[in-house]
């Protein structure tokens, strides 16, 4: 069986995704068989693995780093939001219920069984499981019947790192606060505190470890230093979602949708040399780009009226008929189209009338569409004829099927009218040759040339993957980690 430590926060986003990756990663280069494992994730951000199974995107980004395939028993719940009081809940990689957050709270407990199956065929495969907590585990008023922080571990039996973010401030409040709220059986299973994002001279420091070891009686087992590295990060609060200014040669302007999903899709830009990638929600923030994305949402109809009401769609309008090309991925291809109606409520109900720069439209129907999937690019005209013939991988996770009318985008679906185009494939620019030709045509237009590296998303992201793990091990006490999952709790 799978020796196992679990990666616990103060809050969300301190890097518990991160870290989690790093570990797996570092625990493979050391010769282990290794997965990692989250029993609840909240997140828009998701993946279909190879067998049709919808989970985190996290999740599937960590068991890249472990050098396996991503599978749904690392990820057994996975939570999306489609109102601000309720979610789609999918167990073992598929669509259990619609539930409102005080009936999920009433019934999780009795998902454990799900969760105890999924890490006990993990735990029966590897000989280490990677554990990533959520949010806090001193949310007090969430406490009973934890599933995903201090009741997972217990039921474990996994020991405990506590990682904290100085970026953020008040680290000392964030790490022995967050162990003076624990019962004290829980704080007993805290093996480790970790500082993360520390800026400047580690030296300086010296003194903030000791008051953080006196005080916890916890070993300091890390201060991992601020990392500048292009890994995705599902988290709603990412830095990335902060950007609405360009500085870059080429602006790639993304749509922030208010219940937007998988905004991932276009990470892969921001490896190419003098390319921004920014996202906006006010119309004053927009400007001229150079393109126009439209991301995925979980709430296609709300998102369109959203979109009507701010002025945002007919400020896009207006800058796509001057010439500036717009893509829509999944939801925000439906946006692009005509009609789009939802006739069982499977989102939000009624139908609205979509851009209509694409000659499509949209019904919802019960049905959820996840599959992974391979296709090439039709022989496109306008903007987008420099994807003619490209190849493409990617996935589809959505609700809904679009009736085209206007030209095909590809051999397995979307379409395309003048300088707009969309489909339902997330990560279809991840292929070197789909973001390699976009973005040289993107440079050609402005009469430039585009002269730096090509590189396949997965094949980048894979280096990302190995310069986390060499500089989190060089900054974490990897003899005192090996010695916590060797005692256990």
């Amino acid at each position: 069986m799978a020796k196992a430590i679990m990666l616990q926060g103060t809050m969300s986003n301190v890097g518990k995704s991160f870290l989690t990756a790093a570990l797996c990663r570092i625990f493979r280069q050391d010769g282990f068989a290794v997965a990692p494992f989250k029993s609840q994730n909240m997140a828009l951000n998701s993946f279909i693995t190879s067998d049709g199974s919808e989970i985190g995107r996290a999740q599937a980004l960590q068991a890249e780093a472990a050098g396996i395939e991503p599978s749904a028993l690392m990820n057994p719940i996975l939570l999306k939001p489609t109102t601000n009081v309720g979610s789609q809940v999918i167990v073992n990689g598929q669509v259990y219920a619609n539930m409102k957050a005080a009936d999920y709270f009433r019934h999780k407990e009795k998902l454990i069984p799900y969760i105890m199956n999924a890490y006990q065929s993990l735990a029966e495969q590897y000989d280490i499981i990677v554990i990533e907590g959520a949010g806090s585990p001193v949310e007090l008023n969430l406490k009973a019947d934890d599933i995903v922080n201090m009741g997972l571990a217990k039921m474990v039996n996994a020991p405990v790192l506590l990682v904290g973010d100085i970026d953020r401030g008040g680290i000392f409040a964030q790490l022995i606060g967050t162990l003076d709220l624990l019962e004290s059986c829980e704080r007993d299973m805290v093996k480790g505190i970790i500082v993360n994002q520390f800026r400047g001279d580690i030296s300086l420091f010296e003194d903030g470890i000791s008051i953080l070891e006196h005080r916890s009686g916890k070993h300091v087992s890390g201060v991992i230093p601020y990392i500048k590295c292009e890994i995705e990060d599902e988290d709603s609060l990412s830095q990335n979602l902060m950007k609405y200014t360009s500085d870059k040669l080429i602006d790639i302007a993304v749509i922030k949708l208010p219940k937007m999903s998988n905004f991932t899709d276009f990470d892969v830009f921001r490896q190419y040399d003098g390319v921004s990638v920014r996202f906006v929600s006010d119309v004053c923030q927009l400007g001229k780009p150079d393109i126009i994305m439209i991301p995925g949402t979980k709430s296609t109809i709300d998102d369109m009226n959203w979109m009507r009401k701010s002025g945002i769609e007919s400020t896009v309008i207006g800058l796509v008929k001057n010439g500036v090309p717009i893509f829509g991925i999944c939801g925000g291809y439906q946006i692009l189209g005509g009609m789009i109606s939802d006739p069982f409520y499977c989102e939000s109900g009624g139908a609205i009338a979509g851009m209509g720069l694409l000659n499509c439209d949209t019904v919802f129907d019960n049905k959820k569409y996840q599959q992974q999937v391979k296709g090439h690019f039709c022989e496109i005209n306008g903007f987008f004829s420099c994807l003619s013939g490209a190849d493409f991988y990617g996935y589809e996770v959505h609700m809904g099927k679009t009736i085209e009318k206007s030209s095909q985008l590809t051999n397995i679906g979307g379409c395309f009218l003048e300088n707009a185009a969309g489909c339902y494939v997330h990560g279809i620019f991840d292929c070197a040759e789909v973001s390699g030709r976009l973005i040289k045509q993107l440079f050609k237009r402005n009469g430039l040339k585009y002269k730096g590296e090509i590189i396949d998303r997965k094949q980048y992201r894979n280096n990302q993957l190995d310069l986390l793990a060499d500089i989190v091990r060089k900054n974490l006490d990897m003899e005192f980690i090996y010695k916590v999952l060797e005692e256990g709790i």
